[in-house]
């Protein structure tokens, strides 16, 4: 390991001060293999050595057991299980993570270091390795030829624990009926955005990034103008995801806010970086609310308001 776990912990401890900035921090690491993942320093709460783990019956596949961490248990996954990528040799490295009101413990070979990457060298996957297929949300070039997969680490503890069913919303009533544009590259999130938009009988559109969201705004922005309307008449709320490949939602959240063509359109952040400096973070660029994933009932408590005030 190129650096100590202290010294990789006190850089995710200035981890906020890149927000915004459309640059983040990857943790890099194997699973077993020649593959680098990374994940975003955001999600991540320390870094450790593996630790005795116990054992209980019925477990789901990928998760190896608990630990005891400082007063809490909490699961271990083994990444190479979740990936398909049979692994036989040890795994010295416990990454703890925070996001969707879960904290868990992945289990790999080792962690390497800690990269910083602009959002906009950072892509969507054309085609993921094939273990990995539908849990590499991203790919960026750390290094000439030196490529990492970025997990898709909501997607993988929904495989692993499941996912929350979406329950019967209410169709929403409103004076001025308009859709709502959300904008997120993690295919579990737009799935439960959709259902919950169309159990209350919202329409949408989306966008799988930052960048796609922007430029599709700005079309409809100006299309709204040669009309000679406000957007705000056919787009009620934008709704984004904070990191995202290419634009992050703070970048695109700032991009909305000083166009005179967005006047009158909130902006709901809807994001598994839940914590309070991510929530303050947001409002620096000026976002609307904060809503994190993956409540259906609080989004759509969050999108009703919001659209019953247009």
């Amino acid at each position: 390991m190129g650096h100590s776990d202290n010294h990789l912990m006190s850089m995710v401890d200035q981890k906020a001060r890149l927000a915004g900035s459309n640059r983040m921090e990857l943790l890099l690491f194997s699973v077993g293999g020649s593959e680098t993942f990374g994940i975003n320093v955001f999600k991540v709460r320390e870094v450790c050595e593996t630790m005795a783990i116990t054992r209980a019956p019925n477990m789901p596949a990928g998760v190896v057991g608990f630990i005891s961490l400082r007063g809490s248990i909490i699961p271990v996954i083994d990444l190479a299980t979740c990936l398909s990528m049979p692994f036989d040799g040890p795994r010295s490295k416990l990454i703890i993570t925070e996001f969707s009101s879960h904290t868990q413990a992945f289990q790999v070979e080792d962690v390497d270091r800690i990269v910083r990457v602009d959002w906009d060298q950072v892509k969507s996957p054309q085609n993921a390795a094939a273990n990995a297929a539908g849990l590499v949300t991203a790919i960026t070039e750390i290094s000439e030829g030196k490529l990492v997969s970025i997990l898709d680490v909501e997607q993988i503890l929904a495989n692993v624990i499941g996912e929350d069913p979406v329950p019967a919303l209410e169709p929403i009533q409103v004076a001025n009926p308009s859709s709502v544009f959300f904008a997120d590259d993690s295919g579990l999130a737009r799935k439960k955005i959709i259902e919950v938009l169309e159990r209350m009988k919202i329409p949408y559109q989306y966008a799988v990034n930052g960048a796609e969201a922007l430029e599709r705004l700005r079309a409809a922005a100006a299309r709204a103008e040669q009309e000679g309307r406000m957007l705000k008449s056919s787009i009620g709320l934008i709704l984004t995801d904070a990191e995202m490949p290419e634009m992050d939602g703070y970048v695109l959240t700032r991009h909305i806010k000083e166009d005179r063509r967005f006047e009158g359109i909130p902006v709901l952040m809807h994001s598994s970086l839940s914590s309070v400096a991510n929530q303050k973070l947001g409002q620096q660029v000026g976002v609307d609310s904060y809503v994190p994933k993956f409540n259906p009932e609080d989004l759509a408590k969050a999108v009703g308001i919001h659209l019953q005030k247009a």
